[in-house]
């Protein structure tokens, strides 16, 4: 495989599609006025019944963004302290790497369940399943409640970033309003993740996903997930593809989100009139969250 080696998939859990991205941040309004800034369509608030809330960023290839805050602070801390894995874990990200940043990669299912079942198989399993509702507000004002049900997979060997598998226990209605983006932007191309040895997940990332990892002669690893791609990088080509620093302490992160643009222009004048910080690297278009050489969200043009 022109030097390649294939990891052998075997019988495993079925192929997985990256659902969402969870990204916690420390404030709604700031995050609307980020994405709005670059041209994004942003959902209207929407309250978890654990005390967070969110304003999805919602794509045309059926994937989307979740810049999640705390907005019910007590009933952050009662849920936390109840053993909810998804505010434990949320809470560990925001005391260990701060916020913005990207914690959760969530999987699409149709049986949570079942997930979970694959997951304790690999030992992974992370708690109960954990089912919830909350209200979405639709484009056109009408409100309905949606039922989920999650099932999440961890590893102690990544602190700063979990799996999960996300079942809608009822569709939300037609949202294609908030899939049309003024930037042009249509969806996820990469997710781009990073560790001083990628070659040590690729059991993590088969069993997560569902998918067969390549590792590279270069220490890289590969996935070709069914909708998203991923790519998992050491340090020193993680700054050079998309300029973004980390240190050599252990842990696999999720550093960026590619997303798919017919150009990117349009995006990089919409950040320079704002003052925004942004750089180019190769073809791509990369605009960091926050701090420089932090999390970030890249453009690249659709082939």
């Amino acid at each position: 495989m022109n030097g390649e080696r294939a990891q052998t998939q075997g019988a495993g859990p079925p192929a997985r599609r990256i659902d969402h991205i969870v990204m916690p941040v420390t404030s709604l309004d700031a995050s609307r006025t980020f994405f709005d800034t670059l041209g994004f369509t942003v959902a209207p608030n929407a309250a978890h019944p654990f005390g967070t809330e969110n304003a999805c960023v919602f794509f045309a290839d059926g994937t989307y963004l979740e810049p999640l805050a705390i907005g019910d602070p007590a009933a952050y801390a009662e849920a936390g302290q109840g053993g909810a894995v998804f505010v434990s874990r949320d809470g560990a990200f925001r005391f260990r790497r701060g916020a913005p940043g990207f914690s959760g990669i969530a999987f699409a299912s149709d049986d949570a369940e079942a997930d979970w079942r694959a997951f304790r198989a690999s030992g992974l399993a992370d708690g109960d399943v954990f089912q919830f509702a909350r209200i979405f507000e639709a484009p056109d004002g009408a409100r309905r409640e949606l039922g989920f049900r999650l099932a999440f997979a961890n590893d102690r060997r990544v602190p700063d970033l979990f799996f999960f598998c996300c079942q809608a226990l009822a569709r939300p209605g037609d949202r294609s309003a908030l899939t049309v983006h003024a930037n042009g932007v249509t969806g996820m191309a990469r997710l781009v993740l990073s560790e001083p040895h990628p070659a040590d997940f690729v059991a993590l990332l088969q069993a997560a996903s569902g998918h067969t990892p390549v590792a590279r002669e270069d220490d890289q690893t590969g996935l070709g997930a069914a909708n998203v791609q991923f790519e998992v990088l050491m340090r020193s080509t993680l700054a050079e593809r998309y300029g973004a620093i980390r240190g050599a302490e252990r842990g696999l992160r999720l550093e960026g989100v590619v997303l798919t643009v017919p150009a990117t222009g349009p995006v990089e004048e919409r950040a320079r009139q704002a003052g925004m910080s942004f750089r180019h690297k190769d073809e791509r278009l990369v605009i960091p969250l926050a701090d420089a050489g932090g999390p970030f969200l890249a453009f690249e043009a659709a082939a």
